[in-house]
């Protein structure tokens, strides 16, 4: 059972979240946050600092939950581990909704503020050693020819946002996963020994 406090905090993060996808990042107010999840504001600041603070608690929540699924598809080896991550894209849009727009006016709002800036790049970052490590793995196990990791860590990360991307503002545009492992499969042809 939810102590009062968690229940108060997790209120303001599902008022935020609605306020922030009807209205838009910039749009919404702490004002409207919290008459929206029936606090004070003296209980949002006792749970948050500032709305920068809570859009990225938000945000840290949904790559939390891309790190689930990318951890729940680690197989035997890497190209095999690379093409079961391209089946987990409907799980990570259905978690990411309609809030693609969201996610756009923050990064833009952030972008103006390094302190922001830094901590919303720093999964961006993360994600792209962490497929670096895939590809030194691959290389390792005789999976992939001798490549520069970092490099081809960025391609692939490049290839997720990009389908990520593409999936959002067209869901209905094309058969999303199958165009992710597709890709996925031309580029680990050109990485294969």
């Amino acid at each position: 059972m939810q102590s009062r406090s968690e229940e108060t905090r997790t209120h303001i993060l599902a008022a935020a979240l609605r306020r922030f996808a009807v209205h838009g990042y910039n749009a919404a107010s702490i004002d409207q946050i919290c008459a929206d999840a029936g606090v004070s504001k003296g209980a949002f600041y006792h749970h948050f600092p500032s709305k920068q603070a809570i859009f990225i608690e938000l945000l840290n929540g949904w790559l939390d939950t891309i790190d689930a699924s990318l951890d729940s598809a680690r197989q035997p080896t890497v190209p095999e581990t690379l093409i079961r991550m391209t089946e987990r894209l409907p799980e990570i849009i259905t978690v990411a909704g309609g809030n693609l727009t969201m996610f756009l006016e923050f990064w833009l709002a952030a972008s103006r503020e390094e302190a922001v800036w830094n901590e919303v790049v720093a999964p961006y970052r993360r994600y792209q050693e962490y497929f670096a490590g895939l590809v030194e793995q691959g290389v390792a196990e005789g999976s992939f020819r001798p490549v520069d990791p970092q490099a081809t860590g960025q391609m692939i990360l490049s290839l997720a946002v990009g389908v990520f991307l593409q999936a959002m503002l067209a869901a209905d545009g094309a058969d999303w996963q199958k165009v992710a492992r597709q890709s996925m499969e031309i580029l680990m042809n050109g990485l294969r020994k």
